[in-house]
């Protein structure tokens, strides 16, 4: 499966514009994490993806074909996860993930529902209502829904919000699986997830792609721009994008991301998560 963004922007009526010049190729097999601070457009970019919303400009294309003239056929090869996903509580699990299979046309839904319930490791709640559901366990009845008929194109908007790490773990593997012959989208703002699973990122800011390519090449073009330094022996932090303040024997010690690192900043290997920041706070000031 192959999508095609080409030069997407998206003017909301009240003016605000929440795309600018979007353009992305999306290809099986893929697991990219998309990342960005609130108000980069990641939700408005997943909602054209997933044909909810029309571009104001540009094109999607699915395998070729225009998206706003093939909606029907991607949603049939789609499974989508929203942040905000409603359940209805006073049904049990397998009534739920039946009404799903019965929206989205799934032939063989019983073998189908059987499958996404032990790919989420659900198996022994498969009876319970929903409303008796731990918030990890509700989070897996709507990654089984996603899952549900196998869909080609996989989106995951803020999936492990709020779970213990356990639970993040065994999404992540969920998902990872799920990458071996999809797209899969993740957008978290959990740097760990990403990290573990992702071959791909896009870094999203004010409706724009800043960054498209791989963990190591982002980590890679923070180096140099990452550095610690104790805060009493600083002369001044203007400039000095502060990630991190940690208190020590000889006071406190700071870490921090700039374009250029002034002499008292020792620098130190970039992590992901510096290089993210980096990307959105310390490229602005060049």
């Amino acid at each position: 499966m192959e999508i095609t963004i080409d030069h997407l922007n998206m003017t909301y009526p009240n003016g605000k514009q929440a795309l600018r010049d979007i353009s992305l190729q999306l290809a099986s097999p893929n697991l990219i994490g998309l990342l960005g601070p609130n108000g980069a457009g990641k939700s408005t970019l997943m909602k054209l993806l997933v044909a909810g919303l029309m571009p104001t400009e540009g094109e999607i294309r699915v395998d070729g074909a225009p998206l706003r003239r093939h909606e029907k056929e991607l949603k049939n090869r789609l499974g989508y996860l929203p942040q905000s996903f409603g359940l209805y509580d006073e049904l049990t699990v397998w009534q739920f993930l039946d009404y799903m299979a019965a929206l989205k046309n799934i032939p063989d839904a019983k073998r189908a529902i059987d499958q996404v319930i032990e790919a989420v490791n659900l198996s022994e709640k498969r009876k319970a209502r929903i409303r008796t559901l731990s918030g990890g366990q509700r989070q897996r009845v709507g990654v089984a829904q996603a899952l549900l008929g196998d869909p080609q194109f996989l989106i995951f908007d803020e999936p492990t919000v709020g779970l213990d790490p356990e639970e993040r773990i065994h999404f992540r593997n969920l998902f990872s699986r799920a990458a071996q012959d999809k797209i899969v989208v993740l957008s978290t703002h959990i740097i760990e997830d990403v990290q573990s699973v992702c071959n791909r990122l896009i870094v999203m800011d004010r409706g724009r792609v800043r960054f498209d390519g791989t963990p190591a090449a982002l980590i890679q073009r923070a180096e140099g721009h990452v550095g610690v330094f104790e805060q009493a022996e600083a002369a001044s932090t203007e400039g000095l994008h502060i990630t991190s303040r940690v208190n020590t024997a000889r006071g406190i010690r700071c870490r921090a991301v700039a374009a250029l690192l002034p002499a008292f900043v020792q620098p130190v290997e970039p992590t992901l998560e510096d290089a993210y920041l980096y990307c959105i706070a310390g490229e602005e000031a060049q």
